[in-house]
């Protein structure tokens, strides 16, 4: 049996305001039109809802009953409006970020952090993953944005690009290891020395391996290889192992047991930003932690 919403929640003012007439001025439509609402709700019933041996609008055990569901109804209009307003005005949501796991530390949750507190009625979905993982996921939209190093997007004309930070990657040793009393630290010496490697579907992995090519290192000796950020760092700062990191969003974890060593190459270059389908229709939510980012 099909019983229409809109009738329980007429049923449900008529019963607020005590007659039809006040009911039917503030929905918004007559009378005798409300009447027949009425009959028509009735008939599909099967039972009467309203005694009308008296002038009032009497409601009936079911009716009363009824009226409840019309009240629920209504609230639930009312309670999808509210949100459909706060989404409209970019206030409600949920946001899906994907992120590299060093991006996603202390760089990108404490924008997420003031994001969150700034807008209470909304949500953020985090997903961390390697290259291939984020690119999937926001190819079949499964994240609405990137937060990564430019490179991650290769040469698809599917996304873009806005530039957020220029960081640099850099090679990490604990404090104290015998490279930092090094004035130049030069190519035969890294030779020597072991290393804790990203994982091979790492960028940060063929970053490093492009630019120690492009400086005449074509091996390396890898003592371990991780996908795990933080085992790098507790690994590199317990042994005389290096490795490399992205300079800027390290540098918070850094401490006085970790340092970068005074080395550069152009290849270490790393812009970050936010990496989003290009010709996505506009988002208030997505524009405005766009915004956040651009201005943190």
């Amino acid at each position: 049996m099909y019983i229409d919403p809109r009738h329980l929640v007429q049923l449900s003012l008529i019963i607020e305001e005590g007659s039809f007439q006040a009911a039917a001025d503030r929905i918004g439509i007559t009378q005798p039109a409300l009447s027949r609402n009425m009959k028509t709700l009735e008939n599909r019933i099967g039972v009467a809802l309203f005694d009308r041996t008296s002038r009032q609008a009497m409601p009936t055990d079911l009716g009363l009953k009824l009226a409840q569901t019309g009240i629920t109804v209504r609230t639930a209009e009312e309670q999808a409006s509210y949100i459909s307003k706060l989404a409209a005005e970019g206030t409600s949501g949920t946001l899906r970020i994907g992120a590299p796991p060093i991006i996603a530390g202390h760089f990108l949750s404490s924008r997420i952090s003031q994001f969150i507190v700034d807008r209470p009625h909304c949500n953020v979905d985090l997903r961390v993953g390697l290259v291939p993982e984020l690119r999937v996921m926001l190819e079949r939209a499964q994240i609405d944005m990137i937060v990564g190093p430019r490179d991650l997007i290769g040469h698809s004309n599917q996304s873009v690009f806005t530039h957020l930070i220029d960081d640099r990657v850099g090679i990490i040793c604990r404090t104290g290891h015998a490279l930092q009393s090094l004035k130049t630290v030069s190519c035969e010496a890294l030779k020597h020395q072991r290393w804790v490697s990203h994982s091979r579907g790492s960028m940060l992995r063929q970053q490093t391996e492009g630019a120690l090519i492009a400086m005449g290192l074509e091996t390396v000796d890898i003592a371990v290889e991780t996908d795990s950020i933080q085992s790098v760092m507790e690994i590199v700062k317990s042994t005389d192992f290096i490795s490399t990191m992205p300079m800027k969003t390290t540098s918070p974890y850094l401490g006085n047991d970790l340092a970068f060593l005074k080395l550069d190459h152009p290849q270490f270059h790393r812009p970050i930003g936010i990496i989003r389908r290009n010709n996505e229709p506009a988002n208030p939510i997505h524009n405005e932690f766009h915004d956040l980012c651009l201005h943190y």
